[in-house]
């Protein structure tokens, strides 16, 4: 992938820089898949938000009809325009062919400054944020939706939950991982996203239930070991629910294919995208 252009985001890894050596977490943990049916009870509200045949994404319910996940997976990079929402499924819990709960999709929304071609690799990341309405709600008995909260403090510990190339049929779970640093609503993890898992959420697990504290947007090198980049969600996702009940920005099925945007990012359907972090001495 390109190296690192982007002033905003080189700042984040300046910034650690600046701050010492980010930290490693010794406990930092593989991924595993959540092959038995009893491995993926309470993970059922994440799925896989399959593209019409063009990749897929990960996301995760909030409500019974709202799945969250990474902005530039509702764009079409070769064609440059929104994709058909007409095409796009969410399957919660999806495991080797079977979902808990299909869906189909009948309104979505971008964050309306993830398609300003003036926010640059920074503002792409810091607001890479969709909702997806779906056509029908999915019971909360079937698949509980996660609440939503701040990103905890550098050097706390979190966890990600994905699908991503190569591992597509599956849930994967990195039940340990770090907030290397957060700033400007920006924020890079330890978490392994290496393979793709655009969309996937990022959760604290430190309370009674799990909570969605980020969603992964791309990925990168930094010091030699892979990195995640994502952003604190709340102040976004206010925004993101406003422009879905005012209407702003908001994308329906019947006309997703005439909506032209040009986003500057590079938006690959298969997953994150993975930037070179180069350390400047």
């Amino acid at each position: 992938m390109r190296a690192l252009a982007c002033r905003g985001l080189l700042a984040l890894v300046l910034g650690l820089l600046a701050h010492g050596p980010a930290p490693v977490l010794a406990g930092d943990s593989g991924l595993k898949r959540l092959t038995l049916r009893s491995e993926g009870l309470g993970w059922e509200a994440v799925g896989r938000v399959d593209l019409g045949g063009r990749g897929f994404c990960s996301g995760v319910l909030i409500a019974p009809d709202l799945v969250l996940t990474a902005g530039h997976c509702l764009f079409d990079r070769a064609q440059g325009t929104a994709r058909d929402l007409g095409a796009l499924r969410f399957r919660a819990g999806l495991r080797d062919g079977l979902a808990v709960a299909e869906r189909g999709v009948k309104r979505a929304v971008v964050h309306p400054l993830y398609a300003e071609a003036t926010t640059g690799r920074a503002g792409q990341i810091r607001y890479d944020l969709a909702l997806l309405e779906l056509e029908t709600p999915i019971p909360a008995a079937t698949a509980a939706p996660f609440l939503v909260e701040r990103l905890p403090a550098r050097g706390q510990e979190v966890s990600v939950v994905s699908y991503a190339e190569g591992r597509a049929s599956a849930l994967s779970l990195q039940r340990r991982c770090g907030v290397l640093d957060s700033r400007d609503r920006l924020t890079m993890l330890s978490c392994d996203v290496t393979f793709g898992a655009s969309g996937a959420p990022v959760f604290d697990l430190s309370g009674r239930r799990a909570r969605i504290v980020s969603i992964i947007s791309s990925g990168g090198e930094y010091r030699g070991r892979q990195v995640a980049y994502g952003m604190d969600i709340p102040p976004a996702l206010a925004e993101l629910k406003s422009a879905l009940t005012t209407g702003r920005g908001v994308i329906l099925a019947r006309d997703a294919v005439a909506r032209r945007v040009m986003p500057r990012a590079d938006h690959r359907a298969q997953g994150a995208r993975f930037l070179k972090a180069r350390r400047r001495d």
